[in-house]
């Protein structure tokens, strides 16, 4: 006897009915504050609302020096202390027009946001995601040489990589790139055979040095093109998530609190410069046993897209921010977040406790490793099918290492950052540099050991400009932002 079940049906738009009965309120508010722009936004309260509005903001490069979020009771208010790159204002009426549509009503389907141009040169649109080509994941062990691998073998098989990201951290790395067809005049690959022809392919590679045992964690994916894909650098959290790249991190760096307020008087301390410090990321985690809150206290040197990481992080284990401020001074930045589990429990069990530390400086850790973040090199060439293929080839050649990658192209011009160490783990010397230089044969510009910061920069005819207060790197990367969609340089 067959037995049926009915369901009771539920309109999909009935999620969104009350923000659509009561859309997002977005203040631009440039006279509250003498150094900064506020921007204050009022909203019905959903899961993931914080991400999407920080992702927004560092999306356009704005530096995020302070916030204080309340979500309580079904509602979401925030207020950003923001600048532009540059320490200023926000005052392009443009910039500001884009900031109200994307945080407010025309948030749902893209509103009528239009591009808009940052400071720094990047173009950006409503959408910060490649939704046009072929996208490759990968995740496994990292080893030396293995992203000019896969590239060589993408050109093989007649793949052009349009951009591209990669990550290295606790011995894992995980990729994502955008290919096209070249094979075939470009466009995505849609024939199914040639994808799982490449997927084999690609599995070969990232298994080569590991043979095929059980216990080698790794993952090759192709999908088609999908306006549902998400923002690329939080796919790459989750897929090192996945991976479990965190389990090696933080031990020592945890601390679990009474609530008592030493930590409280301690990280005060310490964000006025008073305080003794080891430069490493700290989490301490205590109860809130009035409120029913878990408090997640983060302490960590300032960065680019702090704020998103650890947002990132936490939202995609379904934790709750029910409150939070963030702020930061002497390039030491203080997070705290009162949280609870999406199923409301707090962090009661130490392995909770621990999983959560253990993640959050990952998530910090995976971006800018605070052992040797490495020396960044900058690329700006003409484009070509192999391209990347030829520049890792050339970095393994002279025996480096790439720790983190971003590339883009679009046209005529390429252009990335690779974060190199030697095969030692170590920076690499300025001859090995110079050689690299003259042998890829484009424009390859040497940076100081990075603290993570951004810097602007152009490329026009291998010319360079510095900046007070930024490096030479960031007005490149701001070139690669403005010729791909796919990343964000992001300050927060």
């Amino acid at each position: 006897m067959e037995i049926i079940v009915y369901k009771p049906y539920l309109d999909p738009e009935f999620e969104s009915l009350i923000e659509r009965v009561h859309p997002p309120r977005v203040c631009i508010d440039n006279d509250a504050c003498g150094d900064c722009t506020l921007v204050k936004v009022d909203s019905a309260n959903k899961h993931g609302i914080l991400l999407e509005m920080v992702q927004v903001l560092t999306d356009l490069d704005l530096v995020i020096s302070k916030s204080y979020i309340s979500s309580d009771g079904g509602w979401f208010m925030d207020v950003f202390h923001v600048t532009d790159q540059l320490g200023n204002k926000i005052t392009d009426e443009s910039l500001i027009h884009y900031i109200q549509q994307s945080l407010g009503s025309g948030r749902r389907g893209g509103g009528n946001a239009k591009e808009v141009q940052t400071c720094l040169g990047k173009v950006v649109g409503p959408r910060h995601v490649s939704t046009q080509y072929t996208a490759l994941e990968i995740t496994g062990t990292d080893r030396p040489g293995l992203l000019s691998e896969i590239s060589a073998v993408l050109t093989e098989l007649g793949c052009h990589v349009v951009s591209a990201a990669a990550w290295t951290h606790n011995t894992r790395s995980a990729c994502i790139i955008y290919v096209e067809d070249a094979s075939r005049g470009g466009g995505p690959i849609t024939d199914p055979d040639r994808l799982t022809k490449v997927e084999e392919q690609l599995e070969n590679v990232v298994s080569a040095h590991h043979g095929n045992g059980s216990g080698e964690r790794k993952r090759v994916r192709l999908s088609v093109p999908s306006a549902s894909r998400t923002h690329t650098e939080r796919r790459l959290h989750q897929l090192m998530f996945a991976d479990r790249d965190y389990e090696e991190c933080g031990t020592g760096d945890y601390t679990t609190e009474s609530g008592d307020g030493d930590v409280d008087r301690k990280m005060a301390l310490e964000l006025d410069g008073e305080g003794s410090w080891t430069g490493r990321t700290e989490v301490s985690i205590e109860s809130c046993n009035e409120k029913g809150y878990s408090v997640v206290r983060v302490r960590s040197r300032d960065r680019p897209k702090l704020l998103f990481d650890t947002v990132c992080t936490l939202t995609d284990m379904q934790y709750v921010v029910f409150h939070a401020a963030v702020s930061s001074n002497h390039s030491v930045a203080v997070q705290e977040y009162y949280i609870r589990h999406m199923d409301g429990c707090t962090l009661d069990t130490e392995t909770e406790r621990c999983r959560v530390t253990q993640c959050l400086i990952a998530a910090i850790e995976r971006r800018v490793s605070h052992v040797c973040p490495g020396l960044r090199l900058d690329v700006c060439t003409r484009n070509r099918v192999g391209l990347l293929s030829h520049i890792t080839r050339v970095f393994r050649e002279y025996g480096l290492s790439v720790s983190r990658a971003e590339i883009g192209t679009r046209g005529e011009t390429a252009t990335g950052s690779f974060y190199v160490i030697d095969l030692s783990g170590n920076d690499v010397d300025s001859k090995t540099v110079e050689l690299v230089r003259k042998e890829i044969g484009g424009t390859v510009l040497e940076v100081n050991k990075s603290s993570g910061w951004p810097a602007p920069t152009s490329c026009s005819n291998g010319s360079v400009e510095y900046r007070s207060r930024f490096s030479l790197g960031s007005l490149l990367w701001a070139q690669l932002e403005r010729l791909s969609s796919n990343f964000g340089s992001i300050r927060s």
